[in-house]
Formats: structure tokens, sequence, C-alpha cells
């Protein structure tokens, strides 16, 4: 194994919390940097630093391996031999996952939702696919007919989720031990790791450097959970918002937040409405969905700042807090705002956004030797 599996000791303010890690594997380059951002479009008198979590590692990279560190130590703790999780066709979350299996000795399989009925020789070697590919995983692909959600009292449950059991099955049916992983990797187990950024902004001193936290959050929220429960327990004065990046509605995501109160134990203490704002209104066309006029502005950050966002999360997210500290400044606790960078730039090479790029002003500066 790539990595041991360390006894997790969780800060003291979360001691009294239920679902406690027992361990983790230590996989992150952390602690991540943050720094000053001289973000276009920001409003006078606002100051915007970045929280560079796209710094976690190379293959690594993003928020995904701060969850799947706690994930895959209880995996290996339940003796678990191969891991299932699931996501879209270019998911940084299964890209993390395999390759972290890889590194710790796991078999993993991954449910691919693809955008139409794709035959396995056609499908390409890009993007996050590619590094799926290079760690070995086993890829199944779900096509649309197969991968509607459904709606029942309990909510909204993705059609992922009940492919995954299907594969299962057949996994234990082969004398296999499967560990399940849910979409995101967001469970009560993984947002042990967004409390871990938490106790790292502490310990780097930065907390009473801001008012305002501002990052991504899509189905299932364990990365936002994870940090407005820290600042809850923690007494910070931070206000925590998060940009809704998918078509999905209040009542749903707050029940995310509050089933994982739940579990957490602190569902008499708290409601997730009063720890975490949820800022709607930009999710666009639909999740991993752009414009050509997101990635002209997403060239503008770029080549402007050195900072490489991508359309599906980051892009949205920072459109989204722009528009509301110009419309709805009140939202805010104050003027000093961190931004919570969670990665996903090996997204950038699916060649979505290539023709863009080769056609705009601002990236098409070739000229071949000698110049005439």
């Amino acid at each position: 194994m790539y990595a041991q599996v360390e006894k997790y000791s969780p800060p003291a303010w979360a001691h009294d919390l239920k679902c406690i890690p027992a361990s983790f594997v230590k996989l992150a380059q952390r602690p991540t940097p943050v720094h000053p951002w001289n973000l276009p479009g920001v409003p006078d008198g606002y100051h915007i630093s970045i929280h560079r979590d796209d710094l976690t590692g190379c293959t690594l990279s993003g928020n995904k391996i701060r969850k799947i560190e706690f994930i895959l130590a209880e995996a290996i703790e339940q003796k678990c031999d191969c891991v299932i999780t699931c996501g879209g066709f270019q998911s940084n979350h299964c890209r993390a996952v395999a390759v972290a299996c890889t590194q710790v000795g796991l078999e993993c399989h991954l449910l691919l939702r693809c955008p139409g009925d794709k035959d396995p020789s056609l499908v390409q070697c890009n993007g996050n696919l590619l590094l799926d590919r290079l760690a070995g995983a086993n890829i199944v692909l779900v096509t649309p007919a197969y991968y509607e959600g459904l709606h029942t009292d309990k909510g909204y449950v993705p059609g992922l989720k009940d492919k995954m059991e299907v594969h299962a099955a057949k996994l234990r049916a082969e004398g296999k031990k499967p560990y399940l992983i849910p979409i995101g990797g967001s469970n009560v187990t993984g947002l042990w790791g967004q409390i871990e950024v938490f106790r790292e902004l502490l310990e780097q001193g930065l907390i009473e450097q801001f008012d305002d936290i501002v990052l991504p959050i899509a189905c299932g929220g364990g990365t936002s959970i994870g940090l407005a429960v820290a600042n809850y327990l923690t007494g910070s004065k931070l206000r925590i918002h998060a940009v809704m990046v998918e078509h999905i509605d209040a009542d749903e995501a707050y029940r995310w937040v509050n089933d994982d109160l739940a579990q957490l134990g602190l569902a008499d203490k708290v409601k997730g409405q009063d720890i975490l704002d949820i800022v709607y209104g930009y999710a666009g066309d639909g999740y991993s969905l752009f414009s050509d006029q997101d990635i002209e502005h997403l060239i503008s950050i770029s080549t402007s700042t050195g900072i490489i966002l991508e359309p599906t999360y980051s892009l949205k997210t920072v459109k989204g807090m722009l528009t509301e500290l110009q419309s709805n400044p009140t939202r805010f606790k104050g003027k000093r705002i961190l931004y919570m960078f969670t990665g996903g730039t090996m997204g950038l090479y699916d060649q979505r956004i290539d023709g863009i790029v080769k056609r705009h002003p601002l990236t098409n500066k070739i000229t071949v030797y000698p110049e005439t």
C-alpha cells in the first residue's frame, strides 16, 4: 500500500459529534495555501482571497481527495477489497477515487453516466477519463436510458445509486467485498475532510482575516456542509455561502444538510438554514453545461490572474459570487471574502472548450518562426 492508515484525532471542538472516523489515509498535500486574488469584476471596497485546494496533489488535485482520505480508510477497516462509486462522464470525484484506490491497493469500479449510447471501443482517452483508465479502473458506462433518478418520499434518489447496488451484488457473487461511495463522496464520513480543512485554516491563523466564505455546492453537498458544521462548532462568525451549480431546489438541498446534521447529533441544536446560505440562479443550463460566453469569462480570468478555473463548478461559483456582490451586497457579512477553489482542472482537457480557445484573441497568440 502506498500510504498507511493512520489513527484520526478530531479537533477538540468536534469531539462531541457522532460518526467520528477512526482513521484516515493521508494522500493529500496540505495545508493548501491562501493568497489574495485580483479577480476582475469585483466591486470597489471588496477584497477577494482564494483557497487553493486545487493544489492538494497532481492526479489527486481538488477537494475530492479530502473526503476520500476518510472514506477509503473506512473501506480498509471494513476489510473491503474493492470500491464502487459513480458520477458524470468526466467526474473529478471518480478520477480521484480511481487514482487513490490504486495507490492504497483497492480495486476500483466506476459507474459513469455517459451522454449517449457509447461503444466502449470509441470512448476517448481525455480529461479525467484518461486518468481513470491509466489508474486501471473498471469502467461501466450507464447510458441515459438507465440513469434517470427517482422521486420518493425520502427525496430525490439518483439513478446511479441503484445501479451501484446491482453492480455490488455481482461483485459479491464473485466472492468480493465491495465498499460503495455515494456520488461526489458526499456522506457523513467524507464531510470530515472539510472539518479538517477548517482546522487547517484555524492553524494558519486565517479565519480572523475574513468575513465570508464562498464555494460551490452540487449533489450531496458534503464539502459545504462540512465547512458549515466546523464554522458553527467553533463559534466562528464567518458566513458560509454555497453557490448551487445544478438544478436542485432549496428544499432538497437543505434536506442533505439536515440529514447530515442528524447523523452528527446536531439536529436538535441547529438547522441547515441557520448555518449555510445556498445561493441559487447560477446553474445555467444544468450540471456540467456551459455557454461560449462562460468560456470567454473563464479565459478573461485565467489570462488576467493566472488562476485556471473550470466551467462545471468554479466558474459558475465565481459568477454567482460577483453578481451577488454587485446586486445583493447585504447577503454578505463583510467585504473580506475567501473563495474556496475546489479544483477540477482535469476536466478542462475533455476537448469541449478547444474550439473557443483556438480562436479567442487572448489565447490564440501563436506564430511560426521566423516572423515575417
